[in-house]
């Protein structure tokens, strides 16, 4: 049986939506994988403690999907049973005023995560070049245009760089990146927002913005195969997972962020022969009491 996810779903070379499918269609059933998550989630909590422990890495995550595509229950079936203090989620909605007014990475560096720790990004820096794109007269509110005539090519060739540039700094200090695309169908989608239409205790996350944005399904595919392709790097890859069957993308999820804590190195501190030292007299004065 194949499970190696991170290799599976990594993209490699040009990126092309239609080559990455929607659907699993592997040999790992579901009640396997409910199993699977469950062993992972006690691993995942071993390395999350070493990673805290070295303190010299950090771990960042960026979650991308189109609305219904299961990044919220993602999170809370991936990382229930992580330790909070070590881990913390941003998500992120429309830029307020104070994060208008400075650049558009600002408030995605106020986020990041500290030295031994795991930060996830519930959408991201990319939803500049994504909605924005979609939506480029969004871009106005940044102050610094006057027409969205000047989002031009040049202008979104610079995001990307500004993208790339960004990514790239944060690997050259200490912290690892994965960006993962829930990559949801559009019938799927239409069966989800139904149930937090006909369900009840669903209809709180249900938006009447969702229906616009699933009208514009082509130009937001057109806009992630781009990002995608053009933000891809071995030391910020994307990974585009089958998100058709939540509870397959969450396995898949969990195995490509065990695969990268791995790949740190990880190391708890190992103490000197004077701090051992110093240990037995704690030691030994605690049992006098």
């Amino acid at each position: 049986m194949d499970l190696d996810f991170s290799d599976n779903f990594m993209v490699k070379g040009k990126f092309s939506l239609k080559d990455f499918s929607t659907e699993y269609k592997g040999k790992l059933t579901k009640d396997d994988g409910v199993r699977l998550l469950q062993y992972e989630k006690a691993k995942l909590r071993e390395l999350q403690e070493k990673l805290y422990a070295d303190g010299s890495q950090s771990l960042l995550i960026v979650l991308q999907a189109m609305d219904a595509a299961g990044k919220d229950s993602l999170i809370e079936h991936v990382f229930g049973g992580v330790n909070p203090q070590g881990c913390h989620v941003t998500s992120f909605k429309t830029p307020s005023t104070k994060e208008y007014s400075h650049d558009f990475l600002w408030r995605h560096y106020m986020a990041l995560p500290a030295k031994g720790m795991i930060g996830i990004f519930n959408r991201s820096h990319y939803e500049s070049v994504l909605v924005c794109k979609v939506h480029p007269e969004y871009n106005l509110k940044e102050k610094v245009w006057d027409s969205p005539k000047q989002f031009n090519k040049k202008f979104w060739e610079n995001r990307y760089e500004s993208i790339r540039n960004f990514e790239k700094h944060l690997a050259s200090n200490g912290t690892k990146i994965i960006k993962i695309f829930l990559n949801v169908s559009k019938k799927e989608q239409k069966k989800r927002l139904i149930d937090r239409i006909d369900e009840q205790e669903k209809n709180w996350k249900f938006s009447m913005g969702d229906l616009p944005e699933r009208a514009l399904w082509k130009e937001y595919m057109k806009a992630y195969e781009e990002a995608i392709n053009e933000t891809h790097d071995k030391n910020a890859p994307w990974f585009v997972v089958p998100a058709d069957d939540k509870w397959f993308a969450r396995v898949a999820a969990i195995q490509i962020i065990i695969d990268a804590l791995e790949e740190m190195d990880l190391k708890f501190p190992v103490l000197s022969a004077e701090d051992r030292k110093d240990l037995q007299t704690a030691k030994q004065t605690l049992e006098k009491e």
